[in-house]
């Protein structure tokens, strides 16, 4: 698997790849994403925040990166961290432990500088969901209800809101 930036070219299979997540949620009766617009997603790419997973040539997941979350996190968003949000996978490629190989790279990518945490969320309690984030090494914290959504997308209006985070060791694991 190779994890590298996503670029302009990628932005069908990444809007694909969000509607496969949406369905999937769906099917599950779980919160579900709203649409995803390509302008966002156009604006991430420029930012340098959309990453990609790739095998054989085909991209098997996506997701962003921000570095300030206040909204979610409040006041922990201080704290400095990479929040990691819309981590969507092919669906044939689900179940094959790719939360864990997007930790194993943010870790390389962040630790022994000063991001502290690698944190991300998701909306409604969702125990399989929460078991894969557990079984990765996140520590699920306390849920929270968001008191301003604005700006946010619409499915932060459907329940509690559940964090999950990594307190990385300061260490980085390319200087081993």
């Amino acid at each position: 698997m190779e994890i590298t930036q996503s670029s302009s070219g990628d932005i069908g299979q990444i809007l694909s790849l969000y509607d496969a997540a949406t369905a999937l949620q769906a099917s599950k009766n779980m919160t579900q994403w709203p649409k995803i617009d390509q302008s966002i997603i156009e604006g991430e790419i420029s930012e340098g925040r959309q990453w990609k997973m790739v095998h054989q040539g085909q991209i098997v997941c996506v997701w962003v990166v921000a570095f300030e979350d206040p909204q979610i996190w409040g006041e922990r968003s201080n704290q400095p961290s990479v929040f990691i949000h819309r981590i969507a996978n092919h669906p044939q490629f689900r179940g094959r432990g790719l939360v864990g190989d997007i930790v194993d790279w943010a870790k390389g990518l962040y630790s022994g500088g000063s991001i502290q945490f690698i944190r991300l969320d998701t909306v409604g309690h969702n125990e399989g969901l929460i078991k894969v984030y557990t079984s990765h090494g996140f520590t699920l914290l306390d849920p929270v209800e968001l008191e301003d959504t604005t700006g946010l997308p619409s499915h932060y209006n459907d329940g509690k809101v559940y964090l999950f985070e990594i307190e990385l060791d300061g260490s980085s694991e390319l200087d081993a």
